[in-house]
């Protein structure tokens, strides 16, 4: 089964607005994450000391199968940040076969942001913008295969 949740993107106030939003819907917080938690990767530069306190990933369930999630952006990445482009659909699938399919025809005639790949926190992920200026992420949980 594929599933979408709205992705937000904030400039450094992530964890106050999802406080919020933690008090207007309720519930827990599934996941808060910070960029200080994230290990070195191939070809990033190391996270600015600035940075290591954002939210690098926050998950907030709404109802039903609804979760809202988000991240605040980080140095270099923010230069192109504004209200507006401040999000992304999350597509959430499950199998490697169906997140490929779906990133690919995303993709196609758009731009790739971070190719499908295995992540540190156990997923096969993606972004891309497709040709339309819709910003996309797609995820498959390897726990789950």
């Amino acid at each position: 089964m594929t599933t979408s949740n709205a992705y937000l993107r904030f400039n450094g106030n992530c964890e106050a607005a999802f406080m919020h939003y933690k008090e207007v819907f309720g519930g827990e917080f599934q996941h808060m994450g910070r960029f200080s938690e994230m290990p070195p990767l191939e070809g990033m530069p190391p996270i600015p000391e600035a940075d290591k306190n954002k939210v690098m990933h926050v998950t907030l369930p709404i109802g039903g199968e609804t979760i809202l999630m988000g991240s605040d952006t980080m140095a270099p990445y923010n230069a192109d940040f504004q209200t507006g482009n401040n999000f992304s659909i999350s597509i959430h699938t499950d199998t490697r076969e169906e997140a490929e399919r779906i990133f690919n025809a995303l993709s196609a005639k758009g731009k790739t942001v971070m190719p499908m790949n295995k992540t540190f926190w156990k997923s096969y992920f993606g972004m891309c913008v497709d040709q339309f200026g819709i910003s996309w992420m797609v995820n498959m949980n390897l726990d789950e295969q």
